[in-house]
């Protein structure tokens, strides 16, 4: 096993299936709670966190995490009051991205390869970005596990949840907290500018064709899976980069998918 971690292609593809596994069923989550618009300031968001963490010579997904979280915290404490959320979320997003691209060249020794945090460089992934990756996955999949019921309870009815003695402001909380957790250690292999495509994708294609809310978190974790692994072949048969070939496969996949789902209405 670790003769076969030194093949960088076998590296590359663990690193695909297991961003795959943590987008799966989350993805479910945000195209139900509409929260697609939330994923891309997030990620954008992301870029602050690179220059933050070169700055205080921490781990990437370490600052990504927390600039995530912070955007997060933000969107929850100041949407509605004085600013709608599309709004809020738009000036946060581009403040934050360009906030992160001036702190980047003001740092010329830091020598950052922008391009490999805007797409992602899912080549050159290490053991321990392996390890960060199925450890956020597997944390992040337990999690999901535990709270299903009451995060679905949310979706259908805040009183249904309150009725059940379930705190709604939590779980949506909660749900933030992944996403960030999501962009932080995924940054690296699909890239901020394309991360939000593998949480809707998968999840959305899963919707044309699933029946039921497990079923379609399951498609959604298949489909990821399979464009991962598509996309990356793919890549390395026509030379094309490799985060972009892997959306392009789930795109594909979607299109299957969206003929699939008509067929079955007709």
């Amino acid at each position: 096993m670790t003769d076969l971690l030194d093949d960088f292609m076998v590296r590359a593809i663990l690193a695909a299936v297991g961003t795959a596994l943590a987008c799966g069923a989350l993805g479910c989550f945000v195209v139900w709670r509409r929260m697609a618009y939330f994923g891309d300031a997030t990620a954008h968001a992301a870029i602050l966190g690179v220059a933050l963490a070169l700055l205080f010579s921490v781990s990437v997904p370490l600052g990504v995490l927390i600039v995530a979280l912070a955007m997060g915290l933000l969107v929850g404490v100041l949407s509605g009051r004085t600013i709608t959320p599309d709004s809020l979320l738009g000036v946060l997003s581009h403040g934050f991205l360009a906030l992160g691209l001036v702190a980047v060249s003001l740092m010329p020794d830091a020598r950052v390869d922008l391009d490999a945090y805007l797409f992602g460089d899912i080549l050159v992934v290490s053991r321990i970005d392996l390890a960060v990756i199925w450890g956020g996955a597997a944390i992040l999949c337990g999690v999901l596990v535990w709270r299903w019921q009451a995060l679905l309870a949310e979706i259908v009815s805040n009183d249904l949840a309150y009725a059940a003695g379930l705190n709604p402001w939590r779980d949506r909380i909660m749900l933030t907290l992944l996403i960030a957790a999501v962009v932080a250690v995924s940054i690296k292999v699909i890239g901020a500018l394309l991360i939000t495509a593998m949480l809707i994708i998968p999840a959305a294609s899963a919707r044309m064709i699933a029946r039921g809310p497990e079923a379609m978190a399951a498609w959604a974790t298949l489909i990821g899976v399979v464009a991962a692994i598509g996309g990356l072949y793919a890549a390395r048969s026509f030379g094309t980069p490799a985060g972009p070939s892997i959306i392009c496969f789930a795109s594909a996949i979607f299109c299957v998918a969206s003929v699939v789902g008509q067929l079955r209405k007709a």
